[in-house]
């Protein structure tokens, strides 16, 4: 039996420092750190996430039969944002994580995750924030910034906004990357995905840090749909030595077209025979409550440390990965 830690002492002192200078950043800004629960009754609907769940029997309506779901977070986000719609200012979090997802180099079902909300800022004031957060620990170049579409005219010679199913088939079909899987799908947004994660992610954020921004509004649940064009949404990513680091929106405020879209996932989640998810009714109250307009964005913790360290697993940047937990 391995009981050891799978992080060194030397790195444990190196990771409390990244922290540390993680919380000076935001302290020097004015952003509140806040604490949020990790369990919640309701959880995101996410056709490619999924949340860890458990059973409680103790809610107020909860009998000696019966016991509820409760699911671990996915992230903070509902919870942040109900503490928005109660009239907090700015804030951030540095919080445990839960997705029910397969362990690898870069990723442990349970991780530590940095999130914050900047009220008034839109995606491009979140992004340039989050550029100096990046250089602040890293000490890296200067952030290039691309939007999706561009990423997309320029990788694999498509626009991702107006190509067909046919069209994005023999993108894949050309790579030799077209399984059956994708074609019997018909779904051309699963298409997009596969070919940004497959075809483009390695081509770009390798120098420096990159920033893809304007994602097709079926990718950007969270998000308010562009001024500029209703194809799109206000959602950015970023990337750097071949590591996918953060995720930022600028935040839907529309409780009913909120409602829509995680209607739209459900019925998804049933197309393709996944298991639909409750819907967080307390969150969608503190929308229909108000929330102001802002930004916000979640960072991997572990995976900004792995870049700060060098490191090339995320095991050695955390105490005890879920094979040794």
């Amino acid at each position: 039996m391995n009981w050891k830690t799978s992080m060194s002492w030397q790195n444990a002192q190196k990771r409390a420092e990244v922290i540390s200078t993680v919380r000076e950043f935001f302290a020097d800004r004015h952003v509140l750190e806040v604490e949020t629960p990790a369990l919640s009754q309701g959880t995101i609907t996410d056709v490619h996430l999924d949340a860890l769940s458990c059973q409680y029997n103790f809610l107020a309506d909860s009998s000696d039969q019966h016991s509820d779901t409760l699911f671990l977070q996915t992230s903070p986000e509902f919870h942040m944002k109900r503490l928005l719609a109660s009239g907090y200012g700015c804030i951030y979090q540095i919080a445990k994580a839960f997705r029910h997802e397969e362990a690898g180099r870069h990723h442990n079902p349970e991780f530590t995750m940095l999130e914050w909300y900047r009220i008034g800022f839109n995606q491009f004031d979140l992004m340039s924030e989050v550029s100096e957060l990046l250089k602040g620990v890293l000490g890296c170049n200067e952030p290039l910034f691309t939007s999706y579409q561009d990423v997309f005219i320029n990788t694999v010679s498509v626009d991702p906004l107006t190509a067909s199913f046919d069209e994005l088939s023999d993108v894949l079909s050309a790579h030799n990357k077209l399984d059956d899987w994708l074609v019997e799908s018909k779904d051309a947004d699963l298409l997009l995905q596969f070919i940004f994660t497959e075809l483009i992610e390695p081509t770009f954020g390798i120098e420096q840090p990159q920033f893809i921004y304007n994602f097709p509004i079926a990718q950007a649940s969270l998000a308010k749909v562009s001024t500029q064009d209703s194809r799109v949404a206000e959602r950015f990513e970023c990337y750097y030595q071949g590591i996918e680091l953060a995720n930022g929106f600028n935040e839907l405020t529309d409780a009913d077209e909120q409602l829509k879209r995680f209607a739209a996932d459900n019925q998804k989640r049933l197309t393709q025979g996944l298991e639909q998810r409750p819907i967080d009714n307390n969150f969608i109250a503190a929308l229909q409550h108000g929330l102001p307009q802002c930004s916000g964005v979640a960072l991997g913790i572990d995976r900004l440390i792995m870049l700060a360290l060098g490191e090339k697993h995320i095991s050695t940047v955390q105490s005890f990965t879920i094979d040794i937990a």
